[in-house]
């Protein structure tokens, strides 16, 4: 029988995914001219979260700020070093349509890792990082901060596609 934690566990996975599951129905379903229905999605997703963010909690999944930057620099480490490249491999193999995608998450994740190094750096040192804009690329997942380069470089969109994150 498993244990709370380990129920927590599958119940925080179970819905984060329905969280990132719901939202793209809800994108789906504006496209489609459903508006209504996507607002349902969005709030369906919203209340996922409410779910996920309480079972990480009870499981002492949130620490300090440290120790948050430390979790998040080791977990994007293990997705670009461990995770993504045999599924890239794999994908490539196969020719499958999700090569693209998967490669380009890997190497956001490297981007996201070094990114939140330079965070903890900031951190160890007594301080938050400088202020800057933060700049997301929507297509691969690409972070930058200052402005967004002329043309990402993952993935190649250009800098107007990048969305400032406030």
């Amino acid at each position: 029988m498993p244990t709370t934690v380990e129920n927590l566990q599958v119940a925080f996975a179970g819905e984060s995914q329905a969280n990132r599951k719901y939202l793209a129905f809800a994108r789906k379903a504006e496209k489609e001219g459903y508006p209504q229905i996507a607002k349902l999605f969005r709030a369906a997703a919203e209340a996922e979260t409410i779910h996920a963010l309480a079972h990480l909690g009870n499981m002492g999944g949130v620490g300090s700020t440290l120790e948050n930057l430390r979790a998040a620099v080791s977990g994007e480490t293990y997705e670009f070093t461990e995770m993504y490249p045999p599924m890239v491999a794999q994908a490539q193999a196969e020719n499958h349509k999700a090569r693209h995608m998967l490669g380009f998450a890997n190497a956001a994740e490297k981007v996201h890792a070094g990114l939140f190094g330079q965070a903890l750096q900031a951190l160890e040192a007594g301080a938050d990082l400088s202020k800057m804009d933060v700049y997301l690329c929507p297509v691969c997942g690409d972070v930058e901060f200052g402005n967004p380069p002329d043309k990402c470089p993952i993935c190649g969109a250009p800098a107007s596609k990048y969305q400032k994150i406030g």
